[in-house]
């Protein structure tokens, strides 16, 4: 017989067992006697025996898969978050679908919504823009949904990230502590709930606290070619010191910056509010709002996981410690 044409009748049978004394040994069930129970691994061994995750899943209404909606595979960030669900997912013996929902034709929510047909027991949720088409799509099933490395604005859904305010906040100290006073902030999307109701308001806190006027915040700034063409508009605004929302944008800045002769950071100041490899490898190394990526996506599936299980979670709305990693690209190293 062919892998793929192996059954569980074909286990019980070699195994000389009835098909749920084959099912409970898959599944882990103690209940089974130990000689009993190496027999019939013995012939799953020998005939390459594959369960049959979807078969299961009709038996027991449940899949042990969990949607994982990406914005962007490439984007570190995202892979970083992403090992530490995979981590937990695999200690919880649960598979991962992946959805990314970069350059898709389709609507957010009909990405949404094709995930949640596969019968997922759960889903995170990775993107930063959260648009109410989204919400909706979430509202109308009764499959957990957790959010991780980013918020929604009334905290309805369960979710992981850090006190963005907070680290934006610190990061433009440091740069005011360094003597800057033309300061900017750099964003890709200024819609998202952590751009319009975290980082903008932080900053424009800040530049009013410190009697700094409006500033400047641009917009929209998505990769290294962004970040490298919008140097001009910065050296023409009199910028000395910014805070970037992605690291290949802060690079892109940086290389400019370099590349036209400036020191870094000398004439400019750049922190990246990422951390990732990429803020590390670059020379001068950027100076950077260090989120714990790996322990957000971990913390993000343990929740997933007690919900999925209807086991009681304390706090959903959890928010992980954060540090300002300083390196050659502010003046305080």
């Amino acid at each position: 017989m062919r892998k793929q044409d192996i059954t569980i009748y074909d286990v019980a049978r070699e195994a000389k067992v009835s098909m749920a004394t084959v099912s409970r040994v898959v599944n882990g069930n103690t209940n089974v006697r130990k000689d009993t129970r190496e027999r019939v691994m013995k012939v799953i061994n020998r005939l390459h025996y594959q369960p049959n995750a979807v078969a299961q899943g009709l038996a027991s209404k449940r899949t042990t898969t969990v949607g994982l909606i990406v914005p962007d595979l490439t984007n570190l960030y995202f892979a970083e978050l992403s090992k530490g669900i995979d981590d937990i997912a695999l200690l919880y013996k649960y598979n991962i679908i992946i959805t990314s929902i970069e350059n898709r034709l389709m609507r957010e929510d009909q990405a949404i919504q094709g995930l949640l047909n596969k019968q997922v027991d759960g889903v995170i949720y990775m993107s930063d823009n959260l648009p109410e088409e989204a919400i909706e799509a979430f509202k109308r099933t009764d499959t957990p949904v957790v959010l991780a490395g980013t918020k929604d604005s009334h905290s309805e859904f369960p979710s992981v990230a850090i006190d963005y305010q907070k680290a934006d906040t610190e990061a433009l100290n440091l740069l005011y502590n360094d003597g800057r006073r033309n300061l900017a902030l750099v964003l890709g999307n200024p819609d998202t709930v952590v751009s319009a109701e975290n980082r903008i308001p932080a900053y424009k806190k800040f530049m009013a606290d410190h009697g700094l006027g409006e500033g400047h915040i641009y917009t929209k700034i998505k990769d290294h070619s962004d970040g490298y063409n919008l140097l001009s508009q910065l050296e023409q605004d009199g910028i000395d010191g910014v805070i970037v929302s992605r690291d290949v944008t802060a690079v892109g800045i940086l290389n400019s910056a370099i590349d036209a002769g400036k020191k870094v950071p000398e004439d400019l100041e750049i922190i990246t509010a990422s951390a990732t490899q990429i803020a590390s490898v670059v020379r001068p190394a950027l100076t950077a709002i260090r989120q714990p990526l790996y322990d957000i996506g971990a913390v993000a599936m343990r929740m997933l996981t007690k919900l999925m299980n209807n086991e009681e979670v304390p706090e959903k709305q959890i928010e992980l410690s954060y540090e300002i990693l300083k390196k050659q690209s502010t003046t305080n190293e």
